[in-house]
């Protein structure tokens, strides 16, 4: 049986959101899945990055030379990893810039992480969007925390008029 584009459509696109300003809540926490992460996405993203550095790509030197005697994983693919694990693909939702990025402890080929994303605050910031932030905690094994950062977001108003005495002036 064929469906048309129209039916296409009329059908929700998964594991996307469409939650507005009013709904975030504030204090909510949900945990990822956690994922291994393996020596060939390791060295295939090191390669997309140009990221060669001898303690993610040499595994003659962090075996006899280096600090931990065993290949990291890059930190942009942790962060990468991390944040994609909670990934809401909110589509009234707009990527504001990262705060506070810290890499805590180091993560090796073969460790497993997953990520627990709290949100922290909302306020008011445009004629039709707010600012909501959101922290993402990427742990490795069950609770050594190696990453941590913070997302600020923008996101569309569900009644913008009632926020307009509260946003930013210019």
């Amino acid at each position: 049986m064929e469906m048309n584009q129209q039916a296409h459509h009329e059908l929700p696109v998964y594991h996307t959101e469409n939650w507005m300003y009013e709904e975030f809540e504030v204090g909510q926490k949900v945990r990822s899945i956690r994922r291994t992460i393996s020596e060939g996405e390791s060295m295939l993203f090191n390669s997309l990055v140009l990221d060669m550095h001898p303690y993610v790509g040499d595994e003659r030197f962090a075996r006899q030379e280096g600090r931990f005697s065993k290949r990291l994983v890059a930190g942009a693919m942790v962060f990468s990893y991390g944040l994609g694990l909670v990934s809401h693909n909110n589509v009234n939702t707009f990527s504001y810039g990262y705060d506070k990025l810290r890499f805590i402890k180091p993560v090796f080929i073969g460790d497993t992480i997953y990520t627990v994303r709290t949100n922290m605050e909302k306020r008011p910031k445009y004629k039709d969007m707010g600012l909501i932030k959101v922290s993402y905690e990427i742990f490795k094994d069950e609770g050594e925390l190696v990453l941590y950062c913070e997302h600020l977001q923008t996101v569309t108003y569900r009644d913008p008029a009632k926020w307009q005495d509260q946003v930013e002036k210019k």
